[in-house]
């Protein structure tokens, strides 16, 4: 069974998509699903949250000549010292790198890092624009059908497929950047589904009417290139284009006072009930979930719609879930007052990801 790729994506950035993203992939392996995550935004936010920094570095060092030219560095090492790099955990970037060279592919993929039993990832890495440049460059070649296009576009898409294949996923989250450029006119068409965080300000309600927009160009030239390619070469693609799955308002001020249903303070109130409409008038029904009630309320419902304040930062410094901080046993002396005086609410978070991790799963159910 293909795993089902998911990109958690929105055009603003700012709003938490990468803590929304690490903590899901958490969840979900909670619950029993295997998760493989990809840091494909060049700012490498989730494998920042994810790994140590010396981890980073180690990973990104052995790489600098194979991204400077794969080849060339490929025949500086013996046989047994290239496979013996193929055998430790790389970045994304390296493992494109023969795409984007248009040389020959790797016969062995590199492993994931593992993060739990059930969560694994693929580091990012900061020269990634690199590929998207080759995306840029050779996008007009599909249209011709040209191998190395095809290829090009679609690759992140059968690495996907041939992780899980060896690993057993059943779900893979592409991490992007929050921009509408080629690579991730790419990563949202490849996928099978995408959600969209949300702050509830101007800035959301008009990066949603920037994604419908793009959407409905992006299906275009698909359909377009379907039409001249052949059954053959259309395999590399997904059946459907992508497909909206649903939206989360995230790191909204809570409001003590109940003046609302959705517990949020005016300001915010007022953008967030705005959402819905705009995602309805901006992202065609062709283009969504065929699901009865998907805009009528949040992923999850208020699970996490919430600011967590100051939670996803120490996430982030110990590298694991918000739930765990309390009793992870290695909190520096500052930070334990700090987090044993929130303990509840820390461990709170455990329950209120895996509520939207379960309406995120009756959606996938969809695709």
């Amino acid at each position: 069974m293909p795993p089902k790729i998911v990109t958690v994506f929105n055009n603003k950035g700012g709003v938490g998509k990468t803590t929304l993203t690490y903590h899901l992939a958490h969840a979900l392996g909670a619950l029993g699903k295997k998760v493989l995550l990809v840091d494909l935004d060049p700012q490498c936010n989730l494998t920042i949250i994810a790994l140590q920094m010396h981890a980073i570095h180690d990973i990104w060092t052995a790489e600098d000549e194979f991204i400077e030219d794969f080849a060339s560095a490929r025949e500086k090492h013996s046989d047994c010292a290239f496979k013996q790099m193929l055998q430790t955990p790389r970045s994304i970037h390296f493992t494109l790198k023969p795409t984007e060279d248009g040389t020959a592919e790797v016969d062995t993929l590199p492993p994931p890092i593992p993060l739990k039993d059930n969560v694994h990832i693929i580091p990012g890495r900061l020269t990634l624009h690199l590929f998207e440049a080759k995306i840029g460059e050779r996008w007009s070649g599909i249209y011709q059908g040209d191998p190395l296009s095809i290829r090009t576009g679609t690759r992140v898409r059968t690495l996907a497929h041939e992780y899980a294949e060896i690993y057993g996923y059943d779900i893979v989250i592409l991490d992007t950047s929050p921009s509408l450029g080629a690579l991730n006119r790419h990563l949202l068409s490849l996928a099978d589904g995408f959600i969209i965080p949300c702050s509830p300000d101007l800035f959301s309600v008009y990066g949603i009417r920037n994604i419908g927009n793009a959407l409905r160009t992006w299906r275009r030239q698909f359909d377009s290139i379907f039409h001249f390619l052949s059954d053959q070469k259309r395999s590399n693609f997904p059946e459907k284009f992508v497909r909206f799955m649903g939206y989360t308002i995230y790191n909204a001020k809570r409001y003590s006072k109940h003046e609302n249903d959705l517990n949020l303070a005016k300001a915010h109130h007022n953008y967030a009930v705005q959402i819905p409409n705009t995602i309805a008038t901006s992202i065609d029904t062709a283009n969504r979930l065929p699901m009865e009630g998907l805009l009528d309320h949040s992923i999850g419902e208020n699970a996490v719609i919430h600011s967590h304040n100051t939670f996803p930062s120490m996430s982030q410094k110990y590298h694991m879930p918000m739930w765990e901080l309390p009793d992870c046993g290695i909190l520096d002396p500052e930070d334990r007052s700090t987090i044993g005086g929130n303990q509840h609410a820390f461990r709170d978070t455990r329950g209120a990801y895996q509520t939207f991790a379960n309406d995120f799963l009756q959606r996938l159910a969809f695709l």
